[in-house]
């Protein structure tokens, strides 16, 4: 949900005084620009996703009502959606990020994004319980989707575990579909969304559910977040270890092909390490053949490396592009320094890693003399190595003092 300002105008001020007939915005005909109704011409997709309200949805432009409802102000909120008062308002709120929208004529243009929503989605996402339960008490309706997402979905893609638990209890749908074709359980992708997802799969949502257009389960999308509580909160409930998303990854191709930082290496290590000890395919490869050691070298992941080489992962095994893991390190060597890629270099030759053929190892210099650890690893696995005339042009000079200086401190140190 998107976080919007309000300005208060007179206008608005004056309409909404602390008379009781003017609190109710749906019964005060002095309302027709903040109060209104969808008319047939743009509202069919909303009035489907309303079926369980009495009332045809109204459009809010009203800033107050959008302050209370955004602020959590419960006082408020009860005084605006009164038992009689249609609860299931349609607000249009408008974010800070500007997109290219279509007009007439084929023209394009930018302008800020703009979004559907309603009182209940806004309260789930912000964790506003109390205004929740009241709005559902007053007949809110618990699957209404106004901008494609329930408020399930929104309760779920924000954590807010006591709205979630709140809204399935008032019969919120755990296997609806977002406009975008996600499933609330996809959208549990924080560390603390775990409880999210154990309530709704203990109300019946499917472990193995996938989403439209990239086929994912939740499985692929806790791996690749690197949720360690998540999958093992997933593998407990049967979730799939094969099952295969639109790019042919499984969930350990997923974990292992997902960039990060150093600090979250520990974290998606033990994510393969569950993983695979629940019996993964270490060989599994995706629709381009990458195997996750390739992709787990791509992100110069040593203990993944490590994990996989250990349970008989081949080292030597080439991808669509005819590279094997150590071209994969080598390759990204030079943009994962923090990440130690000597140490998934080492790791690759330690378990029998084809050497780089010598004629190449100028092209080695070019990609990897930001990383001379990886290099002095490399060279060290040679018995003898040729130095060629060319070998000086390859690195810069630059790079050549970092290496005499490092080396003088070494010796100064013995």
């Amino acid at each position: 949900m998107m976080d919007c300002s309000f300005r208060f105008s007179s206008t608005t001020q004056h309409l909404l005084q602390p008379d009781e007939e003017q609190l109710d915005p749906w019964k005060d005909s002095r309302h027709p620009r903040s109060w209104y109704h969808h008319g047939e011409h743009n509202l069919s997709p909303v009035r489907q996703g309303c079926r369980d309200s009495r009332l045809e949805p109204l459009a809010c432009r009203d800033l107050l009502v959008q302050n209370a409802l955004f602020t959590g102000d419960l006082e408020m909120v009860q005084k605006y959606f009164t038992k009689s008062a249609a609860v299931n308002l349609i607000i249009e709120t408008r974010g800070d990020e500007l997109r290219w929208t279509s007009r007439k004529r084929g023209l394009w243009s930018l302008s800020y994004e703009e979004e559907l929503t309603a009182p209940l989605h806004i309260t789930a996402s912000r964790g506003y319980t109390d205004c929740l339960r009241l709005l559902l008490l007053r007949g809110a309706a618990v699957n209404f989707a106004p901008g494609g997402k329930t408020a399930l979905h929104e309760a779920c893609a924000a954590a807010r575990t006591d709205c979630v638990r709140l809204l399935l209890g008032f019969g919120a749908d755990p296997e609806a579909v977002s406009e975008d074709g996600y499933r609330p359980l996809h959208l549990c992708k924080s560390p603390d969304s775990v409880e999210c997802a154990q309530q709704l799969l203990q109300h019946g949502a499917s472990v193995n559910s996938r989403t439209e257009e990239e086929e994912d389960t939740a499985l692929h999308v806790a791996a690749r977040h690197g949720l360690t509580d998540h999958v093992q909160l997933l593998l407990r409930h049967g979730a799939e270890l094969e099952a295969k998303n639109e790019e042919g990854q499984t969930p350990l191709n997923a974990a292992c092909a997902q960039p990060h930082q150093p600090q979250d290496m520990d974290r998606y290590y033990r994510v393969c390490q569950l993983l695979v000890e629940s019996g993964a395919s270490i060989n599994a490869a995706d629709r381009d053949r990458q195997h996750p050691l390739h992709l787990a070298c791509k992100n110069a992941n040593a203990q993944v490396a490590e994990l996989l080489l250990a349970r008989g992962a081949n080292v030597n095994i080439m991808n669509y592009s005819g590279n094997t893991a150590l071209h994969n390190i080598l390759q990204a060597a030079a943009y994962k320094l923090e990440h130690h890629p000597e140490l998934v270099v080492r790791t690759l030759l330690n378990y029998g890693a084809i050497r780089i053929w010598p004629g190449s190892l100028l092209k080695v210099l070019r990609y990897c003399h930001a990383c001379p650890r990886a290099i002095e690893a490399l060279m060290n696995s040679y018995d003898h190595v040729r130095v060629a005339e060319d070998w000086v042009d390859a690195v810069p000079a630059a790079v050549v003092q970092m290496g005499r200086r490092t080396a003088r401190t070494r010796r100064s140190w013995r």
